[in-house]
């Protein structure tokens, strides 16, 4: 039976809302008070029955519901006959539900519009070799798909065969289509536009990108902050002591129509809402636009934010340096070329990639005992040669020794802002390159956005030296400047700034700067749809957009600023309608609900507001 009425609540709602119209038609159309009572007290019974089994359930797990307070309200006026605002009230608070359904719906509509991109089906090459249309979970790791002209990519993957253009709008927010080719990496969700590729499945299921997303906002919009923790246990306490002056003043008073007046006014519906609706607008917003907001803690922590500290590469910069300057210092270059490239094409790092795309095609050695020197480079043994590649720290660690003419030409290039990668055979310097990396286009103006939003202080933390970091600094008109800093310096100096008792956000790429992004207040992550940038961080900047990070701290400052205008719009209605209920002749229940189911849709649309929010 339950299940039935919470299945046919919104029927209830608009059929009590047809018996209240009859009832009036009949009392001033055709003078039939008999119609008139009966329509009500219909109306009162069907529409009270959804309210009183919530009241009911919520008392069992001893919790005073709104649901208590508006049955008990009801059954009052039901027992004084006054069925006009019995039915009236049961009908408002019905609607008003149905309403709020409604238009939360709408502030989840992000999540929604994710999931319905999720893919369903997949073309799988089968074993006689054909391609049959599957269900995408009985796709696993290492099958090979077919994905056709205007199809989801059902998978994260790499292409085998074909060429296409992929819309990844779902993954980084960005609609111009990718062009893809061999060994181009696909996500699940994104869309091919053009072109017919073949794919061999690397991630599936909840564990692609798109399918993590989902997970970081489905859990962020479900998330509670302090404030919200706050209300739910006020709410707990409020809603019995709203019981408890009501029967106070019945006591009193002996007025059975002031308390249960009381009961409805004293609702804190709008309170109880308030929060959460700006919360998962808040995100919503950002998940349309790219920026990934890890649950309302971080949208209150990152509004406070007054100190921004960057990572320099991949952050500042493009994070695709070149070579711009190479000295040489020694005889058979060809052969330490061919040791520099060896070593280097095994790194990950910006810097190797590019001392390899510089090199070109070369002899390579196998590379052994391989040692990562921590914020100075790598030494291994290649063809029994110790080849030491790294910055002046590790030479000098090396014992290779640095002459004048060396020494002058580290001065000289770190003047003109290159970041040096010093190359060392069996101790003996060889080769000196210059690298330089190319500043975000557009990154200069969005840190004077940051400015205009509150942000007192700009500090880029970098490995690089001195003089390219000054270089950068002086560019982009930063506070402060950092150079030579290593992971455990950078964190150090994030706690010594949180010392002073600045708000900390830490902007960098989510791998090498895991402990920055742990410490600091708000870790940003420049996710390329990477795993780490997105499981370490606070906030992620998907596709490495830096100008979603002034959007990203306008949207939550705007969040936390909606969310208080709600909280006051709340208390506010109570306390002006409590006041008018023992000042004002006019007040009474139906007025109160209606007034009450009012607020709950103002903080709601208030809420909606932040869908739309574009930084101005």
């Amino acid at each position: 039976m339950q299940r039935f009425i919470f299945r046919k609540k919104k029927e209830i709602t608009f059929l009590s809302g047809a018996l209240i119209i009859l009832a009036f038609i009949s009392k001033f159309a055709f003078q039939n008070v008999e119609l008139f009572n009966w329509a009500l007290i219909i109306a009162s019974i069907i529409g009270v029955a959804p309210i009183a089994i919530q009241a009911y359930q919520a008392l069992r797990v001893k919790v005073v519901s709104i649901d208590v307070l508006v049955t008990i309200a009801v059954a009052g006026a039901f027992l004084i006959r006054n069925f006009e605002e019995s039915a009236i009230v049961t009908f408002l608070f019905l609607f008003g539900a149905y309403l709020e359904q409604r238009t939360l719906n709408q502030t989840r509509s992000a999540i929604k519009e994710l999931t319905e991109l999720a893919p369903e089906s997949a073309l799988k090459q089968m074993e006689n070799g054909e391609f049959e249309e599957v269900d995408v979970d009985d796709v696993d790791e290492g099958d090979i798909l077919l994905v056709k002209t205007g199809a989801k990519v059902p998978v994260d993957g790499t292409v085998i065969t074909g060429e296409g253009h992929i819309n990844e709008a779902s993954i980084t927010g960005e609609s111009v289509p990718v062009s893809k080719k061999k060994d181009s990496q696909v996500f699940a969700g994104t869309i091919l536009e053009n072109g017919t590729i073949q794919i061999v499945a690397d991630r599936v299921g909840e564990d692609t990108t798109f399918g993590k997303i989902i997970e970081l906002v489905e859990e962020a919009q479900d998330s509670k902050s302090k404030t919200e923790r706050f209300i739910d246990r006020f709410s707990k306490y409020y809603t019995p002591a709203v019981l408890i002056f009501a029967f106070v003043v019945w006591l009193i008073s002996r007025d059975v129509e002031l308390a249960i007046t009381i009961l409805v006014l004293g609702c804190p519906g709008a309170l109880v809402i308030g929060v959460p609706v700006s919360n998962v607008a808040g995100i919503g917003n950002g998940a349309r636009n790219g920026v990934l907001l890890k649950g309302s803690e971080v949208i209150q922590s990152f509004s406070k934010v007054d100190t921004v500290v960057f990572d320099k590469t991949g952050t500042l910069t493009i994070g695709n340096p070149e070579v711009a300057d190479t000295e040489i210092y020694g005889d058979n270059m060809d052969e330490v070329f061919s040791y520099l490239a060896s070593v280097e094409r095994e790194s990950d790092h910006p810097l190797a990639k590019a001392i390899v795309n510089h090199i070109g095609e070369i002899n390579l050695y196998p590379v052994e005992k391989t040692d990562v020197v921590k914020g100075g480079g790598i030494v291994a043994n290649v063809n029994n040669h110790r080849i030491a590649v790294g910055n002046v720290k590790l030479m000098e660690a090396e014992n290779v020794l640095l002459n004048e003419k060396a020494r002058a030409d580290i001065a000289r290039l770190e003047g003109k802002g290159n970041s040096l990668v010093l190359t060392a055979v069996d101790g003996e310097l060889k080769v000196l390159m210059g690298i330089r990396d190319q500043i975000r286009p557009g990154v200069k103006e969005d840190l004077q956005k940051l400015k205009a939003l509150g942000v007192k202080n700009l500090i880029v933390l970098s490995g690089d030296n001195q003089g390219t970091v000054d270089l950068v600094s002086s560019e982009l008109g930063l506070t402060e400047a950092y150079g030579h800093m290593l992971p455990e310096d950078k964190s150090a100096h994030i706690a010594k700034l949180q010392e002073k008792g600045q708000v900390v956000a830490f902007v960098g790429d989510g791998v090498n700067d895991s402990p920055s992004l742990a410490l600091a207040d708000i870790g940003i992550a420049m996710g390329g749809g990477t795993d780490v940038a997105i499981e370490t961080s606070d906030i992620v900047l998907m596709n490495s957009d830096f100008s979603r990070l002034p959007h990203a701290l306008g949207l939550t400052k705007a969040t936390a600023s909606n969310m208080r205008q709600n909280i006051i719009i709340a208390v506010g209605v109570v306390i002006i309608l409590l006041t008018f209920v023992f000042t004002k002749e006019w007040m009474n229940m139906t007025i109160g609900m209606l007034a009450h189911e009012g607020s709950i849709l103002v903080v709601i649309l208030n809420g909606m507001r932040l869908i739309r929010y574009k930084l101005r």
